[in-house]
């Protein structure tokens, strides 16, 4: 039964069987992380795009566990020029690897990581579809609301969504909501925020539940299987 467990921010590790996935490890300099990065195990790190909330410590975690970094083929292939084994990949392509399957999807924000002052391109974002143990985590990134999710949830299985909530970069709460009436999972998880973007995830699995739908709240650190 694969294991699902929320670092803060966006950042979380799949486990299954002796698999370790890590998404969006942003620990270093984050308030709420509930981790040191250099206690995080990983066979792989998948990132959704290059800011620096996103791509975090990905490099560092990658490098010191010899762990293969997926990602849209610019933040790769910027992460291979700073010594990262990586696996480039697109939107709407998937890929078959041992532990299971990987695909991206669309997401409307930016890609950008600051190095040395300046802005680099990193590429287009992306949310995940991630099918480990036979079931199937959508990670969303960072976006906004958009209507092709109810195509990504008439055409996946999804066991469990992991949607931003914090507005203003994202989506706020309600059109969280909608997206989990568009995706429709089994369960919903907000990823909690901070400082201009905190909101309350409390209110999300309330209104998601009025909605007829399945939600839970992970504090940092917390782990499920599912």
């Amino acid at each position: 039964m694969p294991k699902l467990t929320y670092f803060g921010h966006a950042a979380f590790l799949l486990e299954d069987g002796n698999t370790k996935i890590v998404i969006d490890p942003f620990l270093t300099g984050n308030p709420v992380a509930s981790v040191n990065p250099n206690q995080v195990q990983a066979d792989y790190v998948l990132l959704t795009h290059g800011h620096g909330d996103h791509l975090g410590d990905g490099l560092t975690i990658a490098k010191r566990n010899n762990a293969t970094i997926v990602a849209p083929y610019e933040l790769a292939m910027y992460c291979q020029s700073q010594g990262a084994n990586v696996h480039p990949m697109h939107i709407g392509g998937g890929h078959t690897f041992p532990f299971g399957r990987v695909k991206l999807t669309i997401a409307h924000h930016g890609s950008a990581a600051e190095i040395d002052g300046k802005l680099v391109y990193m590429g287009n974002p992306c949310g995940y579809l991630v099918t480990v143990g036979g079931k199937t985590v959508y990670h969303a990134g960072d976006t906004g609301l958009f209507l092709d999710m109810q195509l990504i949830g008439e055409m996946n299985e999804i066991d469990v969504a992991l949607l931003p909530i914090g507005d203003n970069f994202t989506m706020g709460i309600d059109d969280a909501v909608k997206a989990v009436e568009f995706l429709k999972p089994k369960l919903a998880v907000p990823m909690q925020t901070f400082e201009v973007i905190d909101a309350d995830p409390n209110e999300f699995a309330r209104k998601v539940e009025e909605k007829g739908f399945k939600a839970r709240v992970l504090d940092f650190g917390e782990s499920m299987e599912f």
